[in-house]
């Protein structure tokens, strides 16, 4: 399923809804959150997307996707929340709903923010992956593309540029992840990482191209996520089991040539990081290590609370590490495992709820971003909400 890549048609003027409870944010650090990337962050935004077309829906919009927190599926490519719902609420805000959401509703909460995240989406443009053999089965959306979205949305949260500069000053900017999937469809399809090695400088100038954009736009605090231990996923450990050129750390089971191969694009990343803050220094560029941050886990699963490891899939279809491409988590025949709070793999692909707070947890209230991101703004403890809170909204 594609989408047209046009851009957001110029949006009406937003009515605002001023949330009468002030003191939700802490410390008044953030007033909203903006949110780019793909499945990892994405919200509802491909949920929204696909039910305009007439393709049958992707799979993560069936149970039991959703079903820990939401009861439901949401859209979101796990059990329930993310990384991004956890950092919300641990700002006192309600959930970040799609942009898709608000543009068919008109509608936007101060103190919320706006999530353009849409699962399967790259750094870099579709056409250029096409002119490599990889088509992207589920969206054509780019960091581009969702770049242009968030600009044609800006203008109707503030009226002119002073105005707009002090609305992104005040803003969150979450910048995925972003980039995981220009690697992951390319593996998929059959592409070695010899091939893809060439594809990883190019995908570090497309999120710092649009990183100085938001920037000159007056963003002046950017989270910039790194990529995960993809030689730790369940999907990759599947495609390449037998594969003589494999080798296996033997203290995690993960493959060591793709986590080095994740370690390449993130120490890209960071050195492109050190460049920007030289030329901006009164902007906050926090890079997010999430690969450190999911390594504890896959070096101890049972430390937090991972009784089934951190390999294996809660939701699939069979095998060693239960995935299987022609049967995905979703469809009828599968049946999900009865505790994924005990599993830090969800589909393959995607992390369970449980291994995504501890990811959040080390990030924004532990030492795995740099700077420390809550030496910036200090944050509430996240606090167990049930799905009939006032501020929990099923997107």
């Amino acid at each position: 399923m594609a989408i047209s890549s046009s851009i957001y048609p110029m949006l009406p003027f937003l009515i605002i809804l001023l949330l009468t409870d002030t003191t939700l944010h802490a410390n008044a650090c953030y007033t909203s959150i903006i949110s780019f990337g793909d499945s990892l962050a994405d919200t509802g935004n491909l949920k929204e997307l696909s039910a305009r077309s007439n393709s049958a829906p992707p799979h993560f919009l069936l149970p039991p996707y959703g079903e820990t927190f939401f009861h439901k599926p949401t859209g979101r490519c796990s059990d329930s929340r993310l990384i991004i719902d956890f950092i919300a609420e641990s700002l006192g805000m309600p959930l970040i709903p799609p942009s898709e959401v608000i543009r068919k509703n008109s509608m936007i909460e101060i103190g919320q923010g706006v999530n353009f995240a849409v699962a399967g989406a790259t750094a870099l443009d579709s056409s250029f992956h096409e002119a490599h053999g990889v088509i992207n089965q589920y969206t054509n959306v780019s960091l581009g593309i969702e770049l242009e979205w968030f600009k044609s949305w800006l203008p109707s949260v503030c009226s002119n540029g002073s105005d707009c500069k002090n609305f992104l000053r005040n803003s969150l900017i979450l910048m995925g992840e972003i980039g995981g999937n220009d690697y992951n469809h390319a593996v998929m399809v059959g592409k070695s990482i010899d091939e893809l090695k060439p594809f990883v400088p190019l995908v570090i100038n497309t999120i710092v191209s649009v990183i100085n954009e938001l920037i000159e736009f007056g963003a002046e605090t950017l989270v910039v996520p790194g990529n995960l231990p993809i030689g730790c996923s369940a999907a990759y450990l599947t495609v390449y089991y037998d594969s003589d050129e494999v080798e296996y750390d033997n203290t995690t089971g993960c493959m060591i040539t793709l986590n080095n191969f994740a370690e390449y694009h993130n120490e890209l990343l960071k050195t492109s990081l050190n460049q920007i803050r030289e030329v901006h220094p009164e902007v906050n560029i926090i890079y997010a290590d999430y690969y450190n941050a999911a390594m504890q886990f896959f070096r101890s699963p049972e430390k937090y609370g991972f009784t089934n490891g951190a390999l294996k899939a809660c939701c699939g279809g069979g095998g060693l590490y239960n995935y299987n491409s022609l049967v995905e988590c979703g469809d009828p025949s599968i049946i999900s495992c009865a505790q994924p709070e005990t599993y830090a793999n969800w589909d393959g692909l995607h992390l369970t709820e449980a291994a995504y707070k501890v990811i959040f947890k080390s990030l924004f209230e532990g030492t795995y971003t740099a700077p420390q991101f809550h030496s910036l703004c200090p944050t509430s403890h996240v606090q167990a909400r049930d799905s009939s809170s006032s501020l929990v909204q099923n997107f």
